[in-house]
């Protein structure tokens, strides 16, 4: 029988990379930072361009893949044989996506939280437009690109995107990407595990310690990925926030 300290054992080897949605940035994440460091993972959240405290002014960005550009980046230094965790709330769905696509050997697990889900049989205009409120609410930050080119920009493949694993979190009372809509996404594009938060906003206010065992139990149910046992590194670079 295993003991508890070989699962705890097992579960600080896990590099969490969480990527926050439209018009907030990596503090979004400082409780569920505070949550998984506490048990001794290591943690990432960055912020996309034009967002948090990263330099780039949001005039400044042509496209989605400029906005992304921080995360791409950051896939990129990752050592060869290490796996990640990555977590996507809200917009921060499409953003994984694109990762999952670029890089599907460095990630274990792809985490949607009450977020878009695309897929290669789905684009972003039309997971948006399966909720017409909801396509409202978004013409202000989705109309930050044309949206031809976001189309080219987040196409996906069920050879990369397709051989992540994938999972999702409902937020029961989310009022901006409603249960309906994410219930939809998950019909249309299945998941390996599925979870809900109950009583809880879009943003998944005062729940934070429900979200962040739910994080951690679809990775421990999971078992997929290995990644080192590097202690935490918060540090401060251009998009990336220092907790410490």
């Amino acid at each position: 029988m295993e003991s508890n300290n070989g699962m705890e054992k097992t579960l600080k080897k896990k590099h969490f990379v969480l990527v926050h949605g439209a018009c907030h940035g990596a503090w979004s994440w400082y409780k569920v930072v505070v949550l998984l460091r506490a048990e001794g993972h290591r943690v990432t959240a960055l912020d996309m361009a034009a967002a948090g405290v990263h330099p780039t002014q949001v005039e400044e960005l042509r496209s989605f893949s400029d906005y992304c550009k921080p995360l791409m980046e950051f896939m990129a230094t990752l050592p060869p044989d290490d796996t990640v965790v990555l977590v996507g709330h809200s917009m921060g769905g499409i953003s994984i996506s694109v990762a999952m696509e670029m890089f599907p050997q460095k990630i274990s697990v792809a985490i949607f939280v009450t977020a878009f889900m695309p897929a290669p049989h789905l684009s972003v205009p039309v997971i948006i437009q399966e909720d017409l409120s909801l396509a409202t609410l978004l013409v202000r930050p989705i109309g930050l690109y044309d949206d031809a080119e976001m189309l080219k920009e987040t196409v996906l493949s069920t050879q990369n995107y397709g051989s992540v694993p994938r999972a999702y979190i409902i937020s029961e009372e989310d009022k901006f990407i409603k249960e309906d809509s994410q219930k939809w996404m998950i019909q249309n594009n299945p998941t390996v595990d599925v979870k809900t938060i109950c009583g809880s906003d879009h943003m998944v206010n005062g729940l934070w310690a429900d979200f962040g065992r739910m994080v951690r139990d679809i990775d421990e149910e999971e078992r997929i990925g290995e990644s080192d046992e590097t202690p935490i590194e918060l540090g401060h670079s251009e998009g990336e926030l220092n907790w410490t």
